[in-house]
C-alpha cells in the first residue's frame, strides 16, 4: 500500500475532525434552501397584482406582476368601465412600461400610437357607457434590466384626464 502524500492526514481528510468545514458546507447548502423558498414565495416577483383607480366617469383596472426577474415574459391587463360614455378613451403609460423592457405584442391593437414626453400613448377609441374595454399587453424584461421604476397608468377621454393608478415595478437579475 502506497504511503500518504504529504499533504494529507488521516484527521483533517478523513476523519474530518475540524467542525470548520462541516458548518460551512451545512450553511451554504441552507442558504441556497432559503432563495429557494424565497423564490416559491414570490419574493422574486412575477405573480400579478391588481390595482384600481375608480371615478363617477369610468374604472380603470392594471393586472400586472410588481416584480419581475430578468428574462421573464409576462402579460399586463388594462381593464377599462365606463360609468359615462367615453369618445376617445386613451392610456398613458410611463415610460417604465418600456424602459428595458420589450413590448412583444398589444391586443386588441389600439387605434394609435404616439409619445408624450416620453410616455407611451395608446388611443382605443370609443368606449360606451356601461360597457368594458381590455387590453392585453404581452412583454418581456431585457436580462439586463435591473432596479425599481415607475410604472403609472393615466385613463383620458380625449385630453382630460379620468383616472390614474400609481405603480412601481422591481426587476430582479
Amino acid at each position: 500500500m502506497a504511503d500518504l502524500p504529504d499533504q494529507l492526514t488521516l484527521a483533517r481528510n478523513r476523519d474530518r475532525e475540524s467542525s470548520r468545514d462541516v458548518l460551512i458546507r451545512r450553511t451554504l447548502v441552507a442558504l441556497i434552501g432559503i432563495v429557494v423558498l424565497l423564490g416559491l414565495l414570490n419574493a422574486f416577483g412575477q405573480r400579478p397584482s391588481t390595482s384600481r383607480a375608480a371615478t363617477s366617469k369610468a374604472e380603470l383596472e392594471v393586472y400586472a406582476p410588481a416584480r419581475v426577474r430578468g428574462g421573464l415574459s409576462y402579460m399586463a391587463r388594462f381593464t377599462i368601465r365606463a360609468h359615462d360614455e367615453l369618445k376617445n378613451a386613451t392610456l398613458v403609460l410611463d415610460p417604465g412600461w418600456a424602459e428595458g423592457i420589450t413590448i412583444n405584442t398589444i391586443e386588441p391593437p389600439p387605434l394609435g400610437e404616439g409619445s408624450e414626453d416620453g410616455r407611451l400613448v395608446l388611443e382605443l377609441g370609443h368606449v360606451p357607457a356601461g360597457k368594458r374595454h381590455v387590453l392585453f399587453v404581452h412583454m418581456q424584461v431585457n436580462p439586463t434590466n435591473v432596479g425599481r421604476r415607475s410604472q403609472d397608468v393615466e385613463l383620458r377621454d380625449g385630453h382630460r384626464t379620468i383616472a390614474t393608478i400609481d405603480r412601481t415595478i422591481t426587476v430582479f437579475s
